[in-house]
């Protein structure tokens, strides 16, 4: 085993013998402890009282504006959406969000991918948005529904034509031969509908998460970062604890620690 520092990360290698004119892919076990950055410092903490709003909704929007404003940040839009099988196995992947309001975040796919086939069978899920730039997070948790069909089909037609042409191209998530196969299946489906409208496929549409639990990250250097977590209690008589506070309509907001 030969041991090597790069860029202040260790490698390990396993070297061994091996026949004449054979060729070994490399192998190596990378220690990634050095990777480390700063954050924000403490006179920058995210407290309760620098909360734009009690509503969740609303805190969201102010942090996805600034988000937007970024230079630093090429998709304010982009999340991770994690599924999961009855039997809980998970599976996650990124996504674009292409609404929000107070009735939850709104996102397309097809509906026979794999992340469809999990909503089906188990319509729950989780979103998270990594704005690295500004050292912030939001995490969100709720059951998703299928967006109505019109309003599926309306999305679908504002979308460049390319992409229309795409989504029928493709039946997300089963095997397929070869890339050479999706360009001629685009450039049969391009000529058939050269003087047509894209009709949307019946397997392609949206989803909306309804939030239950919205959580705001922001880094602090000493990682004693912070999190700031709203609930909606379906309960309003529940019993509350002494450090829960009362939010906006039937959200309730606590302090996590990090």
């Amino acid at each position: 085993m030969r041991y090597a520092a790069r860029s202040g990360l260790r490698v390990w290698a396993w070297l061994g013998s091996r026949p004449p004119g054979q060729v070994l892919a490399p192998a190596a076990a990378m220690d990634l402890g050095p990777l480390r950055k700063s954050y924000r410092g403490d006179e920058e903490a995210f407290e309760e009282k620098h909360l734009a709003s009690f509503d969740p909704i609303k805190q969201f929007a102010m942090w996805f504006e600034e988000a937007m404003r970024c230079p630093s940040i090429g998709e304010a839009n982009a999340m991770c959406l994690a599924t999961c099988t009855r039997d809980g196995r998970p599976s996650a992947r990124m996504v674009l969000l292409k609404g929000f309001s107070q009735d939850g975040f709104r996102f397309f796919t097809n509906h026979e991918s794999r992340k469809g086939k999990e909503l089906d069978s188990n319509p729950f899920a989780s979103i998270v948005f990594y704005w690295e730039p500004l050292n912030r997070q939001v995490r969100i948790e709720g059951s998703v529904e299928r967006l109505p069909e019109e309003e599926s089909e309306h999305y679908f037609h504002s979308r460049p034509r390319s992409s229309q042409i795409g989504a029928v191209v493709s039946r997300q998530s089963t095997v397929i031969p070869d890339r050479e196969y999706l360009r001629k299946k685009n450039t049969e489906l391009e000529e058939l509908y050269r003087e047509s409208t894209v009709p949307k496929p019946a397997y392609w549409g949206g989803y909306i998460l309804k939030p239950d639990v919205v959580e705001f990250w922001q880094g602090q250097t000493n990682r004693l970062h912070d999190r700031i977590v709203f609930r909606r209690l379906r309960d309003a008589a529940a019993p509350t604890g002494l450090m829960t506070h009362k939010g906006e309509g039937n959200w309730v907001y606590e302090r996590l620690a990090p």
